[in-house]
C-alpha cells in the first residue's frame, strides 16, 4: 500500500513549518512527514524517513539550507524570504527544482506540489525519455506548459481502452493495438496533463504495477 509522495518540511519557525506541512497533507497523493528545524535533524530525517521531496528554508540555525540541498540526493524546493538574485542563482545551481519567495499564498505552494506530482510521473525512474518528454516535464514543473492541443487519434484510442477498473500499459497496448512503448509514452503524457490517474497495485511478489484510470 502506497503512502503517496513523501514530503519533509525543513524550517526553524514551527508555525511556518506547520502551515507548510498542512498544505502538503491537503494535496491528494502527498504525505507530509514531521517537520524539522535544523540541518542536522534534516539529515537524520532524510536518512531515516526517505522523503521524495524536501521543502527547505535557506537560513537554518545550524547551517545553510541551500548547501543542504546540494548535499542531499533527493528532490528539493527552497522556500525563503531571501529574494536577491545571487541567492536564487545559488539555490538553482545547488539543484533546487524551484524557489518560492516568502511570504507566498498557500495556493502557490499547493500549485507547485501539483505540478511536481505531474513532473514526477513523467520522469519515472527507469523510463527512456525523448527530448519532447523532457521538455514537457520541465514545462509542467515550471508552470509554463503550452495549452493542450486536441487529442490525437492514438490518445483517443488509449482513453477508450481504459475501463472503470483501470489497466496496465501492456493491457492498454493490447486493447488499442499499439506497441507497449507507444502506449506507455501516451499514458505518461495524459497523466502529466491530469487527464488520467496513475495508481500502484501491489501483488504478492515483485515490483508494484502501474494502473491507469480515467479521471
Amino acid at each position: 500500500m502506497t503512502t503517496g509522495i513523501r514530503v519533509l518540511v525543513v524550517d526553524d519557525d514551527f508555525r511556518v513549518a506547520g502551515l507548510h506541512r498542512d498544505i502538503v497533507d491537503a494535496r491528494p497523493g502527498f504525505t507530509a512527514l514531521e517537520p524539522v528545524g535544523t540541518v542536522s535533524r534534516a539529515r537524520v530525517a532524510v536518512r531515516d524517513e526517505r522523503p521524495d521531496l524536501v521543502l527547505v528554508d535557506a537560513y537554518l540555525p545550524d547551517g545553510d539550507g541551500i548547501e543542504l540541498v546540494r548535499a542531499l540526493d533527493v528532490d528539493a524546493v527552497v522556500l525563503s524570504a531571501a529574494s536577491d538574485a545571487a541567492t536564487l542563482r545559488r539555490a538553482l545551481r545547488a539543484g533546487a527544482l524551484a524557489y518560492l519567495i516568502k511570504p507566498f499564498e498557500s495556493r502557490a505552494l499547493a500549485d507547485l506540489l501539483d505540478r511536481y506530482a505531474r513532473y514526477r510521473n513523467l520522469m519515472q525512474g527507469g523510463e527512456v525519455l525523448v527530448q519532447e518528454d523532457l521538455d514537457r516535464a520541465l514545462s509542467i514543473l515550471h508552470g509554463s506548459e503550452a495549452p493542450s492541443l486536441s487529442r490525437t487519434a492514438t490518445e483517443q484510442l488509449i482513453l477508450e481502452s481504459l475501463d472503470g477498473e483501470g489497466a496496465s500499459a501492456s493491457e492498454v497496448a493490447d486493447r488499442s493495438g499499439v506497441s507497449r512503448a507507444t502506449a506507455q509514452r501516451h499514458l505518461a503524457a495524459l497523466a502529466a496533463r491530469g487527464v488520467i490517474e496513475v495508481r500502484l497495485r501491489y501483488g504478492t511478489t515483485g515490483r508494484p504495477e502501474h494502473r491507469y484510470l480515467r479521471r
